[in-house]
C-alpha cells in the first residue's frame, strides 16, 4: 500500500460541509495537545505520537516512504 499524501481526515458518523473542515479539526486537536507544554515536553509528546501512529500503521514500506518524504528538502 503506497503512502497516501492527499487529505484523508474524517470522523466516523460526522458530516462535513467544507472539504477542509476535518483537517482543521485535526490541527486544532494537535495544537490543543501541545498547549501549555514546554518545548522539551512538546518534543516528547511528538515522539510518542509518532511511535503510536507508526505502530497503528504497521506497514514498514509505508513508514519508510513517509520518512523519506518528510526528510526531503532538509
Amino acid at each position: 500500500m503506497p503512502l497516501n499524501t492527499e487529505p484523508n481526515f474524517s470522523e466516523a458518523g460526522r458530516v462535513y460541509f467544507q472539504a477542509y473542515s476535518p483537517g482543521d479539526d485535526f490541527y486544532e486537536l494537535l495544537i490543543e495537545t501541545h498547549r501549555d507544554l514546554s518545548d522539551e515536553l512538546s518534543a516528547a509528546v511528538n515522539a510518542r505520537l509518532i511511535l503510536l501512529l507508526a505502530n497503528h500503521i504497521g506497514d514498514i514500506a509505508v513508514l519508510r516512504e513517509a520518512m523519506q518524504i518528510a526528510r526531503e528538502g532538509f
